[in-house]
């Protein structure tokens, strides 16, 4: 890595020495991409260095070059390690006699804010640019001074005045002062800095009434009061009332603006006469632009307490019925507006109120947003605009989450979403299959219903193969498994085929194959994998589809259990487990090295893993048939004081069984915690999966092994659980079941009898009927992070060690990336990254033997590191007091924002090699010396030598 960034930078400088102005321009403007590949402080710091000596030395348009470059590394900054050489090269640039220089050298120095927030020989510059005559130097330093006063509380303290003065002055031109008020929003470090800006800008405000004046100086007000937070009542009263009663439409469209941004960020500050005077304005504009911003507004507090607050004004006396409120008034109005936009923020905010205001008189209201959502659904289905698609999307969005909080509504509203599916357009069709999808999965009785218009939609559903056509299949596909609850018909699949063999493409039939695979239909996504086998161009997707369809088949396998019949059961098992191993041999071989397939290949080895658990349990049961206790065991148990030994041999076989699940459980939590990409269905079929291993274990223990102590107050909260998906709730009912049998039977049986067996066998069972679903990020990777580290010091090559003297520590400097996919934190982001070091004696050599205290031979030391622009460091002191090769292991997890650990790696390793200290060395060596002569006279004296020296005396 570190040869190739080497190598790489080279050929960098090389185009920088070049004599041609072109080739240096394309070497600077190619850092950025340098920097994304290798972005590690090693190589940036180096490159910056560079940037800064061309910088100093090229003409004009270099230095826009290096600084553009600069302003798009903005992250990588802070790995800059010579921060004194890098700005002294950039700041001596400063002390042109050309204006533009600086100006230039401003902006730099600006944008290096981050680093450089409290250099005092920067803010004495920008200080002085703001007094230049020159309009270019002088915007530079505007510039500048915004980027030090959000960076720097002292700045800030020292600049105010001066940019007051500069505003206030009447030889500064208008264009100049709508420059310099922005940079008072940065004015937040103290209550009394705040407190002075705003009170200039209410000044400002009141003395320069012309339109770009107020909208500059209502919008700095307007960021001033978020970032200082205690102002936000006032700038909303200010807001509102610029907006009731300015008759200039563009200063109501700020105030709009800044309104929305106010409701985002602090909604519970909205009181009730604020959302009241925004209703009142919404009422009597008659501009349907300023009424579709205001709207917007509600729709954004619609979501949120401020909704709360504005029924239930607390302490204010008696509140009107909703029905009877200006708000109500406003948005049934709007419902049925011939502005799209405006409709579908009034459908939003109705329906946000009937779900979060319940009262006496709902009802009505209830009726009235169902009606109003209908209407809408019924104009935007025939519309293939952009705009029409994008409210029909946000109508569903408001249909499903009303049936998710009234369910009662939902028959009514899926007959209607039904009977316009035969009349709506494709694209439309597509939106309205996601929302009955979404429906049928939060009310599965609906699902039945469905399913025979479905049907019949899908014969004539399409006509073509354009790309929504495509999509439609695939989404009407989708509902029919959700709504037929993973058992299709014969009739069901023979139209489903029947349309992808007339129009369907490759990807098509592969959505479709998938969606099954999630829903459970296994045995038609293995007939489906089965015809795309041959049509991919790729040896890894052959694999790959090959194993879908293996696993397919082997689920397959368990789909006809039925209960009581166990050597049945044995069968079925043994024939998944065969497609098992055939599916992982080819998983195996579909993985490459930028797609290694990890958890896929874990989560079938788990798959099989328990299902060779669940029929060993079987046979385990079966023996309590073929070899029962024998007639001396009752004596047995009491000469030993052991109960178990009642039970004869198959007690021991059940506690090697119950060891095997929990640790099942153990390996699935450990799946669970490195599967930090994954989304959240995908995790909870993990946990589902982990479950039932720990309560198979548990029955075990509760039934034969220790039946007096097993408690079932962990498992009865089981039923409360808000299930998401059709799995998971009958997982859940298994879940209830069985506890509920195991309890009633160790209740009433001692240990261990027929009936024990056969409950867990019928547990087993239970468990299989299921159909394993297969979730999303099985197939697909929505979100992609993954950490790069670099320790130092590091070995010249792999193999060889790196050596230290015993009687001193090493200092290791961790240092990583955090790498994102095209959507970071789309499921959850890193808040931290928590580093183990440790370190093993691999070999012992040759030494003094000293007696060195237990907590030295070891290192194990755990550190936490918040990630800064998406890069850490950090550093450890390692001892290594035992001559000899010590492994020193280094792995990275990362922590959410939840405070949750996931182990997401990497794991590197390097070798060390502790050496005796010299000087020790030279001392047991002369000691040993020593020893040697005084031992050399006793055992063989010479008598040659003592002539030799008398010659001298």
């Amino acid at each position: 890595y570190i040869r190739q960034s080497n190598s790489c930078f080279l050929s960098f400088v090389t185009g920088l020495r070049s004599g041609k102005l072109g080739e240096q321009c394309e070497a600077v403007v190619l850092f950025p991409k340098l920097f994304q590949k290798y972005p590690f402080p090693i190589l940036i710091n180096s490159a910056f260095l560079k940037l800064a000596d061309i910088f100093r030395l090229g003409n004009n348009f270099l230095r826009l070059c290096v600084l553009k470059v600069t302003q798009q590394s903005e992250k990588h900054l802070e790995k800059i390690l010579n921060v004194d050489e890098f700005v002294k090269r950039v700041f001596s640039v400063i002390h042109s006699n050309d204006p533009v220089a600086r100006a230039i050298t401003l902006r730099m120095l600006g944008s290096l804010a981050t680093i450089i927030p409290e250099r005092k020989n920067a803010h004495h510059s920008v200080h002085q640019s703001l007094d230049s005559h020159d309009n270019v130097e002088v915007e530079a330093a505007i510039f500048a001074s915004a980027c030090f006063s959000a960076q720097s509380k002292d700045f800030a303290a020292g600049i105010c005045n001066k940019i007051s003065e500069m505003i206030q002055g009447l030889d500064t031109p208008v264009d100049l002062k709508l420059k310099l008020i922005p940079m008072l929003q940065h004015m937040h470090h103290n209550a009394s800095l705040a407190s002075s800006s705003r009170e200039l800008l209410q000044q400002l405000v009141t003395s320069y009434p012309s339109t770009p004046m107020v909208i500059v100086t209502l919008h700095t007000f307007t960021q001033l009061a978020a970032s200082s937070l205690i102002d936000i009542p006032k700038q909303l009263q200010l807001l509102l009332q610029y907006l009731k009663e300015d008759p200039r439409k563009a200063v109501k469209r700020l105030a709009i603006q800044d309104l929305k941004l106010l409701a985002k960020k602090a909604p519970h500050l909205w009181n009730r006469e604020n959302t009241q005077t925004l209703c009142e304005c919404a009422l009597s504009s008659p501009y349907n632009s300023l009424k579709l911003g205001m709207l917007s507004v509600l729709s954004t507090l619609s979501g949120t307490i401020a909704i709360k607050q504005y029924f239930n004004p607390g302490t204010g006396g008696a509140s009107a019925p909703p029905r009877l409120t200006d708000l109500v008034k406003l948005v049934q109005e709007c419902c049925y507006h011939s502005n799209l936009a405006v409709a579908a923020h009034g459908v939003t905010v109705l329906a946000n109120i009937a779900i979060s205001c319940p009262e006496k008189d709902m009802m009505q209201l209830e009726q009235d947003t169902v009606m109003g959502l209908e209407s809408l659904l019924v104009l935007c289905s025939q519309d293939d605009s952009p705009r029409a698609q994008a409210t029909l999307k946000t109508a569903l969005t408001s249909l499903v989450q009303l049936l998710k909080s009234r369910p009662h509504l939902s028959q009514s509203a899926v007959e209607f979403l039904l009977c316009q599916l035969h009349l709506a357009r494709d694209p439309s069709r597509v939106l309205m299959c996601h929302a009955l999808a979404a429906i049928a999965t939060q009310l599965p009785v609906l699902g039945e219903g469905m399913l025979g218009d479905l049907v019949d939609l899908y014969r004539v559903a399409s006509h073509s193969s354009t790309d929504k056509q495509q999509e439609l299949l695939v989404s009407l596909a989708t509902v029919v498994f959700v709504a037929s609850q993973s058992s299709l018909s014969a009739e069901v699949k023979t139209v489903i085929k029947q349309q992808l063999e007339n129009v369907a493409n490759g990807w098509t039939v592969y959505c479709i194959a998938r969606q099954a695979s999630r829903m459970g239909c296994h045995e038609f996504s293995s007939e489906l994998y089965q015809s795309l086998r041959t049509r991919v161009a790729s040896e890894h997707f052959y694999f790959w589809l090959n194993s879908l369809k293996e696993f397919s088949q082997a689920e397959q396998c368990l789909n006809g259990l039925e209960d009581g019949d166990y050597s049945a059961a044995m069968t079925a098992i043994a024939e998944a487990l065969r497609s098992y191993q055939k599916g992982i041999a080819s998983l195996t071989a579909a993985s490459t090295p930028l797609s290694p397939l990890s958890y896929q290949c874990d989560f079938v080895k788990l798959r099989i893993d328990t299902l060779q658990g669940l029929s060993q349990l079987i046979c385990t049961c079966n023996s309590l048939k073929t070899s029962p206790p024998p007639a001396i065991a009752t004596t047995i148990a009491l000469t030993s004081g052991n109960e178990l030994q009642r039970c004869g041999r198959i007690a021991m076989q059940m506690r090697v069984s119950m060891d095997e699940f929990r640790s099942l459980a153990a390996r699935y939590a450990d799946l669970y915690q490195s599967s930090f990409d994954a989304d959240s269905a995908t995790l909870r079929n993990v946990e589902l999966q982990q479950q039932s291993c720990l309560l198979v274990s548990h029955v075990i223990e509760a039934l034969i092994l220790d039946p007096h102590s097993a408690s079932f107050q962990d498992y009865g909260t089981l039923g409360s659980v808000q299930t998401e998906s059709e799995y998971e709730r009958r997982m859940m009912s298994v879940f209830n079941h069985v506890l509920e049998e195991v309890e009633g039977l160790s209740r009433k049986h001692p240990p261990v009898s027929y009936l024990h067996t056969g409950c867990l066998c019928d547990a087993v069972i239970a468990l299989l009927k299921v159909p394993l679903s297969f979730q999303r990020y099985f197939f697909q990777k929505l979100q992609s992070t993954s950490i790069k580290l670099a320790l130092s010091p590091s070995p010249r090559t792999p193999t060889e060690p790196i050596p230290v003297q015993n009687n001193q520590q090493l200092t290791l400097k961790v240092e990583g990336v955090v790498q994102h996919g095209s959507t970071p934190g789309l499921f959850r982001k890193i808040q931290s990254v928590c580093l183990n070091v440790s370190s093993t004696l691999q070999s012992k050599t040759g030494g003094p033997e000293y007696k060195i205290p237990l907590d030295s031979n070891t290192n194990e030391i755990e550190q936490r590191v918040e990630p800064h622009n998406d890069y850490f460091s950090t550093q450890f002191l390692l001892n290594f007091s035992i001559l000899g090769s010590h492994t020193v292991n280094v792995e990275a997890s990362v922590v959410d924002e939840s405070g949750i650990e996931w182990k997401t790696g990497p794991k590197t390793t390097v070798s060390v090699k502790s050496l005796e200290d010299p000087y020790a060395q030279q001392l047991r060596h002369n000691q040993q010396q020593q020893q040697a002569q005084q031992a050399r006279p006793e055992t063989a004296p010479a008598p040659q030598r003592s002539s030799v020296y008398a010659r001298f005396q």
